[in-house]
């Protein structure tokens, strides 16, 4: 059986234990030519802690003697840089470091972290060093100061690599917009971490330091270190480096091809299987080169995978709780002045998502920017990892799309948070979406949107079509992954459907589950010639015979007699397929007819 490594990142006991790893070290001839000091971002779980580990027993003296067990049959094995086994090792993890607290209080986690681990590279290279280290409990920076002088003095160099650099940082951030002092404190003047980058440049340029290579997930702390810090090469878009960490499709492939044949299943299922991973978990694009290869996020692929060898069947739950922290991230873009109106571009699929660049400036100075500005909100959830690059437009703008369902899923759970924040009514919603699963009858969930949602919604910054509005709280609501795959706007012959609710492949032998698809369609009230309070008093018999409600009613019943064809053919079920028009009047009443 195949042993994913899942959650783990220490390159020796994967590489011990003959646990599964992906050769990525053919790539680093090309991180030792890009420079000596290295920046490289990815958003969380995606390897770059393995990656470090990687790197620290290629280079650590310490781990000479088992290089050929570790990397013989590796790239980098076969055809070693002069470096490997060459320096001492120092690694720093700042996802240990907590955020929370005054600015005292992380003054203090972070040089504990600090003293912990310099403490460890003394009991490490005891036998190498030729004098102590002089550790100071209240003041790491001088300790580090003292360990590379010691070191230099020994005849060696240091290799420091620090993991989430920007972790503690982002939590201060993310915790709440507002609490720009503790950044401040931090980064600003002589903060105690552009303090700490000061001293790895000067150690760096007086030969203690040889190399350093830093990971985090967003550039947030990078331009408030600059002064301190201004020598580091950012690698992090770089299409040498697409592919460093996470896994490719064909890997998946051929993982999927050994899982099916030790369970004596038919490899013709791979098609399908993998047609449920790209959708739920979808390839990333660190890069604009648009022919490399797209890259999977490993510890998504190692979830299903595991779960699929050991029970022969994909995971019931699609989204792996490692990621429940990205809700978070998109929870502090929703809750800014402008993020809901942002999330709602996001969401449609008619409309690209274009920017000329990436920002990559968000120190305390660009706070209030991030706040109102969709260019920094976008910049910042794609550094998340909640958006990808999706494609490059005629005008070389990239454009960022959500990059599966498993991510559409989190967005849209957001939504449903911010506008239904009673706990009775997420309860009635989750009722009432269940048991339109079962029956196809919508008559339940349109009173409740009339009733909870477009009060909420009318009231909101729109600033693209209204049907995007209606379809968007539908989608909130109905949104289940468990059960379906939910494509809005999924492309049937050519033609785009709104909202797609296709019964996954693995909960199809559930008899009550229904496959859906609704054609949303708005009319406004000036169109219909009506206002507010005379749509509310009138009945739905009368709203839906007016004309204007009937034409737009009959396109949409034209356009799914179309999607009907096509999905009848594709899934063989046509009893369990139900096609739903939808026509919103105004934000006050909605009409439905079953196609």
């Amino acid at each position: 059986m195949i042993q994913f490594p899942y959650g783990i990142s220490d390159f020796q006991r994967i590489r011990s234990q003959g646990m599964l790893y992906f050769d990525r070290t053919a790539h680093i001839p090309a991180i030792e030519a890009a420079g000596d000091q290295l920046v490289f971002l990815r958003p969380r779980r995606f390897g770059k802690s393995l990656l470090l580990s990687t790197l620290a027993n290629y280079y650590d003296r310490h781990t000479a003697d088992d290089f050929p067990a570790l990397f013989g049959d590796l790239a980098i094995g076969k055809n070693p840089t002069a470096e490997h086994n060459q320096y001492l090792i120092l690694r720093w993890d700042f996802s240990k470091v907590s955020g929370q607290g005054d600015i005292e209080q992380i003054k203090r986690n972070l040089f504990e972290h600090i003293n912990v681990a310099i403490e460890e590279f003394v009991e490490k290279y005891r036998h190498t060093l030729t004098s102590a280290v002089t550790i100071l409990p209240h003041n790491a920076i001088a300790s580090f100061e003292s360990l590379a002088g010691v070191v230099k003095n020994s005849g060696h160099t240091v290799y420091l690599l620090i993991d989430e650099y920007d972790n503690f940082a982002n939590e201060i951030l993310t915790s709440d917009p507002r609490d720009r002092v503790r950044y401040h404190d931090l980064l600003e003047g002589e903060g105690v971490l552009k303090t700490l980058f000061k001293v790895i440049k000067a150690s760096a340029s007086e030969g203690k330091i040889s190399r350093v290579f830093i990971t985090g997930v967003s550039p947030v702390v990078l331009s408030d270190m600059t002064s301190g810090y201004n020598v580091a090469t950012s690698i992090y878009l770089d299409e040498r480096f697409n592919a460093l960490c996470g896994v490719t499709q064909d890997e998946l492939t051929l993982l999927l091809q050994q899982i099916l044949q030790a369970h004596q299943q038919d490899s013709s299922k791979i098609t399908s299987i993998l047609d449920v991973m790209r959708r739920f978990y979808n390839g990333y694009r660190f890069c604009e080169v648009l022919t490399l290869p797209l890259v999977y996020n490993p510890t998504l692929s190692f979830y299903f995978l595991r779960h699929y060898q050991q029970n022969g069947d994909m995971p019931r739950q699609m989204l792996d709780g490692n990621l429940a922290m990205d809700a978070g991230r998109i929870r502090y873009i929703v809750n800014l002045p402008a993020g809901a109106a942002v999330i709602d571009q996001i969401l449609d699929e008619t409309r690209t998502t274009p920017l000329r660049q990436l920002e990559t400036r968000f120190g305390v100075e660009q706070l209030q920017r991030v706040q109102h500005d969709p260019t920094y909100m976008l910049s910042l959830l794609y550094f998340f990892g909640v958006l990808t690059i999706a494609d490059v437009d005629g005008m070389g703008r990239l454009v960022l799309a959500i990059p599966n369902l498993v991510i559409r899923g989190v967005y849209v759970e957001q939504l449903k948070e911010q506008t239904l924040p009673r706990f009775e009514d997420q309860q009635t919603a989750q009722y009432l979406a269940e048991n339109f699963y079962q029956t196809a009858d919508l008559q339940p969930v349109v009173e409740f949107v009339e009733k909870k949602y477009f009060a909420v919604f009318s009231n909101r910054d729109y600033r693209w079509s209204n049907e995007l509005t209606v379809k968007t709280a539908f989608m909130t609501l109905l949104f289940n992954d468990l059960y379906y795959i939910m494509d809005s706007e999924a492309v049937i012959q050519r033609r785009y459907s709104d909202l797609l609710m296709i019964i996954r492949p693995n909960m199809r032998r559930f008899p009550l589950l229904k496959d859906i698809v609704l054609e949303f369609k708005y009319v406004s009230l000036a169109d219909a010639k009506l206002t507010a309070e005379q749509v509310r008093n009138q009945s739905r018999e009368a709203l839906t015979a007016l004309p204007v409600v009937q034409t737009a009613m009959q396109a949409a019943l034209t356009q799914l007699q179309d999607y009907r064809q096509a999905l009848e053919t594709k899934y063989q079920q046509p009893e369990r397929l139900h096609c739903l028009a939808v026509v919103s009047l105004g934000f006050e009443r909605v009409l439905w007819e079953a196609c």
